[in-house]
């Protein structure tokens, strides 16, 4: 169907809504199956005054735009009007045969889920608000529904996904969490085989916790390994303990049932008020500290420290915590040696330097977070032929208490 990305927008009269069908439709919504979807979008569409509309949910690597209509294709994010919508979070009017389709993005909180496609025949500020609305509602959907439908999980699949990185994922926060204070994004590789590497965040009232990991080997145990010692730390802080008892909670969990096994990592904690980072470094490669487009060298550096698990005569004594100002602005990197130990084609790794300069490029460009790290694990699978040798993961979080 040719497409053009022109904008268009045309100014027309408001119209009634049938305020009961709507009502029903949303409350019919709430013990709607996945599947049913659709169908259900569609019949909202049509009370709202709009033509027809299409979800289209954002597969596990962030390349494609798949539709829950399964007569639909998908659709490529770095090269379709539906991927403009995706990657700026803002919306898109092109041109069709049959009118107009406006491309809406699909936003849980501060995570990407997708793009809404709504077809219309004109379009003016009325059925632009509308759409905006319908988008709303359905992201809320889809995240309320995806928590225990598998359906949703296999049709944002491509690949088929091994055991270790199924029970691994099943312990994973959304890619993307925020307040208007503070955001944190991460990306991990590969997807459908990562064994060891995992993620965490989470805001808590006006505190940002973060934790990236990575635990020896890459098997089930490697994969059982990480996830203990996330339930740990969740398990620590949910209790409301802080960071040094996250920490602990971590070493004893894997000590007691996992004795054999160990993982690096960090876990921070940044006072989204204050600015005040906390960290502690388990044997982990150092956070950075990105500040006006520069990487401040060795800001987040401090003494080494033994990683997690750590069990007899190995066990550690006191973890230490470390602590620093933020400044506006100021974005945090957490990363595995997976990413900067990548190998292209002449042997040659893709290193600290490249990686760094990407996500600084990347940010005066005006990219989003989430953004800056889908186009850098893009580059980094590029660089290694899209067969990574070890898992890769990086997690972002940026201090804005601008935006406030």
């Amino acid at each position: 169907m040719p497409v053009s990305d022109a904008p268009h927008q045309f100014p027309g009269p408001d119209t009634a809504v049938d305020e009961h069908g709507l009502e029903d439709l949303i409350i019919e919504a709430q013990t709607a199956l996945p599947v049913e979807l659709p169908a259900l979008a569609n019949r909202c569409a049509s009370v709202l005054g709009l033509d027809a509309v299409a979800i289209y949910l954002v597969d596990l690597q962030q390349r494609l735009l798949v539709p829950l209509d399964e007569s639909l294709e998908p659709l490529v994010v770095n090269r379709s009007s539906a991927g403009w919508a995706y990657r700026t979070v803002a919306p898109r009017v092109a041109e069709a045969e049959d009118g107009l389709i406006v491309w809406m993005p699909l936003v849980d909180g501060s995570e990407r889920l997708g793009v809404l496609a709504v077809r219309t025949a004109s379009l003016d500020v009325v059925r632009m608000r509308r759409s905006r609305i319908l988008a709303h509602l359905l992201a809320m959907l889809i995240t309320s529904k995806r928590a225990y439908s598998d359906w949703l999980a296999a049709r944002t699949r491509t690949a088929t996904m091994r055991l270790p990185a199924e029970m691994l994922r099943a312990f994973l926060p959304p890619h993307t969490v925020g307040s208007t204070r503070c955001v944190s994004t991460a990306v991990l590789e590969p997807a459908y085989d990562v064994a060891g590497d995992a993620f965490d965040h989470s805001v808590v009232k006006n505190v940002l916790h973060t934790m990236i990991l990575d635990s020896m080997g890459h098997d089930l145990t490697a994969g059982l390994t990480t996830s203990v010692a996330m339930a740990a730390a969740r398990n620590a802080r949910r209790g409301g303990g802080g960071l040094a008892d996250a920490v602990s909670a971590v070493d004893e969990a894997l000590a007691q049932w996992l004795p054999d096994q160990f993982c690096t990592g960090v876990l921070c904690l940044l006072d989204a008020e204050a600015g005040v980072l906390r960290w502690v470094n388990c044997g982990h490669p150092p956070p950075l500290l990105i500040r006006a487009e520069r990487v401040l060298a060795g800001a987040l550096d401090s003494p080494p420290q033994p990683p997690l698990g750590l069990a007899g005569p190995f066990a550690p004594g006191a973890r230490k915590v470390h602590e620093s100002k933020l400044e506006p602005g100021d974005c945090v990197l957490l990363y595995t040696d997976g990413v900067v130990e990548a190998r292209g084609a002449d042997g040659a790794e893709f290193g600290l330097d490249r990686f760094t300069d990407f996500i600084i490029r990347s940010n005066a460009a005006g990219q989003r977070p989430a953004e800056v790290l889908r186009l850098l694990i893009e580059a980094v699978l590029e660089y290694q032929c899209d067969r990574l040798r070890d898992d890769a993961t990086i997690v972002l979080f940026e201090w804005r208490p601008q935006y406030q």
